[in-house]
């Protein structure tokens, strides 16, 4: 076997895999508990739309069959919300697998790909898959940093990932400045925009993404019913862009990639935006929650505008420290996300959950943190 996956190319050998957040399941079998509280994957403390659920229960009968995959009905909803072609959808397993498409689209060995330091795990490992060389450029107050990525776009540049609202820092480009870099950026390079949390945007701070695509043919939209609508356990996501660049991913797309009971609560979950509106208020009542206990414990934090916040956690005379408080978090029963991953050691993030779930976790912390002398 040892012979055999030497022949495996070396960049795919060299992919440090990624590694999603301890399960809830887990936590509560090593304590003995079934209290634990998940606040480490962003994901949405509402669950799903009632109307997504029963209409994922209603599609159950029909499991024996493949699913749709073209996507009509659901490529027919989106289409309408966001007044766009059908042609211009692609539909995808998770954004993730979206990300992943545009990938395997248009890298190759010898091109390159660009993203922001502390920019979303995901982009420089779909690069890596591919042989492409991936340049990491150096961000700026946590976020993207325009001016720098447009002055590291070489020409074998192929592909350009902005996260907006970044992960995991929570920083956020205004629309103008999106739209001045679309407009420098060479028609040759895919901008791939991802918008996996625009849903917890307060309208002022919106830009008009989706009107740009007549614009830039060279612009793909990334976004996911995952967080805001609840439906991360189904794996749904899709990408808005030019009706051939959307058929460029679609080649690469496995026929079936994504499953009857996603379709059909995707398309249930469009039409109920009143409870996208409580999610949203959820969220931004349980962001200020958070940040008051942050101040209240003299924590540094990176204002978000995700469903998530990122906090510092320094050590203090050799002790405590990020890795130190996340154990300690997760000895009560709560799981939040290191990140020392993105090169972020100090930094802990932490999702919004409900109230309850937030106070368990400042109670948490806060004891953590006198335990280990912060």
């Amino acid at each position: 076997m040892t012979d055999l996956c030497e022949f495996v190319p070396a960049y795919v050998r060299a992919i440090a895999p990624y590694q999603p957040g301890k399960p809830l399941s887990e936590l509560e079998r090593e304590l003995g508990i079934r209290d634990a509280v998940k606040l480490a994957s962003n994901e949405n403390p509402l669950g799903p739309s009632p109307l997504a659920l029963k209409a994922a229960q209603a599609a159950l009968g029909e499991t024996a069959r493949y699913p749709d995959g073209n996507g009509f009905a659901l490529k027919s909803a989106l289409a309408e919300t966001y007044g766009v072609d059908k042609e211009q959808i692609v539909l995808g397993n998770g954004s993730n697998d979206v990300l992943e498409l545009a990938a395997r689209a248009f890298l190759a060995p010898g091109a390159s790909a660009l993203y922001a330091r502390y920019a979303f795990a995901v982009y420089p490992l779909v690069t890596q898959a591919c042989g492409a060389e991936g340049i990491c450029v150096a961000a700026k107050a946590f976020g993207h940093d325009l001016e720098a990525m447009l002055s590291a776009i070489r020409p074998d540049t192929r592909i350009v990932f902005i996260a907006n609202p970044n992960n995991p820092t929570g920083t956020l480009l205004a629309g103008g400045e999106l739209l001045a870099f679309l407009e420098r950026v060479p028609g040759s390079v895919l901008v791939v925009l991802d918008e996996a949390y625009t849903e917890y945007l307060p309208p002022e701070a919106k830009a008009d993404s989706i009107a740009w695509l007549k614009r830039f043919p060279n612009l793909l939209i990334t976004r996911t019913f995952s967080k805001a609508y609840g439906l991360a356990g189904l794996r749904l996501g899709f990408a808005l862009g030019h009706a051939d660049v959307a058929g460029m991913l679609n080649r690469v797309r496995q026929p079936f990639n994504v499953n009857s009971l996603a379709q059909a609560a995707a398309c249930a979950a469009l039409g109920d935006q009143a409870f996208i509106r409580r999610s949203h208020q959820l969220n931004r009542a349980g962001m200020a929650q958070l940040e008051s206990g942050f101040r209240r414990m003299g924590l540094d934090y990176i204002p978000s505008f995700g469903n998530f916040v990122s906090f510092r956690v320094p050590a203090v005379g050799g002790k405590g420290g990020a890795a130190a408080v996340n154990q300690g978090l997760l000895k009560a029963g709560v799981i939040v996300r290191p990140v020392a991953n993105y090169d972020m050691p100090e930094y802990l993030r932490v999702s919004v959950g409900l109230e309850a779930e937030n106070v368990k976790f400042l109670r948490a912390l806060e004891r953590c943190l006198q335990d280990l002398g912060g």
